[in-house]
């Protein structure tokens, strides 16, 4: 039976960047995820690396320091997924004060540390950046935060967290923890054979996000109070509904803002909303009540109302909140909580509540320095300065990336070679040479591709890469979807042959 030092429950963001920071201090690690990683709650976000302008309402001006501080080290450990984004706030006369708007975004721009990214200016909304509004938003704000891709942002993590020595196990499921001999000794169910694995562990982690509680119930046997709060976020994507290049973020009458942001080139993502949540969260969907919302919300402030029939895609996702009692899903903090118990006699265990995506990476500095605290070690954090896969190259290298590739396989089309550098970075350069792309699954879309993300991302069906890997489920028709999964399900059953 193989021990680990470190054995951590979920491959979600929080999961995976622990995994990764405690592989790279030279601990053995291993990771389960009961299904794809990041097919939960950190895919289906509002893919922004941000500080949170609207927490600074709430008084979280720690959660918001820190994330905007984190905006800056993330950009430069992986410039390909996450890029600059500048986002326009209209002055609406009949919400916030501009004295307030001004004095939010100068804490903004000055509270963590910014030092690339561009600061807040007043623009004029009768020029091109105001022309998709009505005319009586005549005044505004424009101020930067970043874009993410957060399911790649993920992957990555765990492809790092691998090349520091974890084993990565995708679609198993922790079914039973119990602790005996000072060891956690955890027992494994892979979800397409049913067959069961037993590994040890010297310390466990629980980042199963709005599974955390289910887990503890379930497979580690705490009868515990409530630790979180489920809140819903719904997005509606749509064609594109402006030609420019910026994001709005638009204040609501009921307090809360919506975002639209530029999304995959042809495309425009609104969201998110905020609804308490109960039942299972793989069966989130978005309601009638959230779709209206959004279209209502978008359609104050455009010139031309956004209409069900502008809508080509919809997403849900599970938040899970750390509970702390707010009496509105919205004002509930976006601030982690981790706790550790640390099993007297026996192997410790972590448990991961909330969180932002903006501020995964000090979770898991703070989440390792608690389990090196635990298990009578120390090391240094190392994950702000070493790039991830793909992301070793300036933050203002990507246009020369795009050159270098498209002189590899000059018959690629510029938006394929944009994609790939945008998801790959400098790895793109190894499955991407001109005549051996293979089989052409449609765009852009290439055997090559599809081989290096089932052997070196986990892929493990049709439905990993159109919507996670990348989101070229957004332009597939089913018969192409359909093709590739053929295609993928011969590989997989390649792989299982050789193993």
């Amino acid at each position: 039976m193989k021990t680990f030092d470190i054995f951590v429950i979920g491959g979600g963001i929080n999961g995976c960047g622990i995994a990764r920071d405690a592989a790279g201090r030279g601990y053995s690690v291993g990771l389960a995820e009961m299904n794809d990683l990041a097919s939960g709650t950190s895919s289906w976000s509002t893919k922004l690396v941000h500080g949170g302008l609207r927490y600074l309402e709430h008084y979280e001006f720690s959660l918001v320091r820190h994330a905007l501080m984190e905006r800056e080290v993330l950009w430069a450990i992986a410039p390909h997924i996450i890029r600059p984004l500048r986002f326009i706030l209209p002055h609406h006369d009949g919400l916030r004060p501009k004295w307030l708007l001004r004095t939010g975004l100068f804490l903004y721009d000055h509270i963590g540390g910014r030092k690339k990214l561009k600061a807040t200016t007043r623009v004029d909304l009768s020029g091109p950046l105001g022309a998709p509004l009505k005319s009586e938003f005549r005044t505004g704000f424009e101020y930067s935060d970043a874009r993410v891709d957060d399911a790649r942002l993920v992957v990555l993590n765990a492809r790092s967290a691998k090349e520091k020595g974890a084993e990565i196990m995708v679609r198993t499921k922790v079914v039973a923890a119990r602790r005996e001999a000072g060891l956690w000794h955890l027992t494994l169910r892979e979800k397409g054979s049913g067959e069961e694995r037993s590994v040890a562990a010297r310390f466990l982690v629980n980042t199963g996000g709005p599974w955390v509680d289910l887990i503890l119930r379930n497979a580690v046997g705490r009868n515990e109070a409530h630790h979180i709060r489920l809140v819903q976020g719904s997005h509606i994507v749509t064609k594109k509904l402006y030609e420019h290049d910026r994001a709005y973020i638009f204040q609501n009458s009921d307090g809360r803002i919506i975002f639209t942001i530029p999304y995959e080139d042809d495309f425009t993502l609104v969201g998110t909303t905020d609804r308490d949540f109960e039942g299972d969260p793989a069966g989130a969907a978005i309601t009638d009540e959230e779709t209206d919302y959004l279209l209502a919300a978008a359609s104050e402030y455009l010139e031309t109302p956004v209409r069900r029939s502008d809508i080509v895609w919809t997403f849900s996702g599970v938040r899970p909140l750390f509970d702390d009692g707010a009496s509105k899903a919205q004002e509930a903090t976006r601030d982690y909580v981790l706790k550790v118990e640390d099993g007297g006699d026996g192997p410790g265990l972590l448990n991961c509540f909330g969180g932002k995506i903006t501020t995964y990476r000090v979770l898991a500095e703070d989440a390792m320095k608690r389990i090196e605290e635990a298990l009578g070690r120390k090391g240094d954090g190392w994950t702000g300065k070493a790039p991830l896969p793909g992301g070793a190259f300036p933050v203002d290298g990507i246009a020369q990336l795009e050159r270098d590739l498209a002189k590899r396989a000059p018959e690629l089309a510029a938006s394929t070679i944009r994609r790939l550098v945008r998801a790959y970075g400098t790895d793109a350069a190894g499955f991407v040479s001109a005549g051996r792309l293979g089989e052409d699954f449609g765009h852009g879309l290439h055997a090559a591709e599809v081989d290096f993300l089932v052997a070196q991302e986990w892929a493990r069906s049709a439905e990993d890469i159109l919507w996670r890997r990348s989101k070229l489920g957004l332009r597939f028709t089913p018969a192409e979807a359909e093709r590739l999964a053929t295609y993928v399900d011969k590989a997989m059953a390649g792989r299982r042959a050789a193993a």
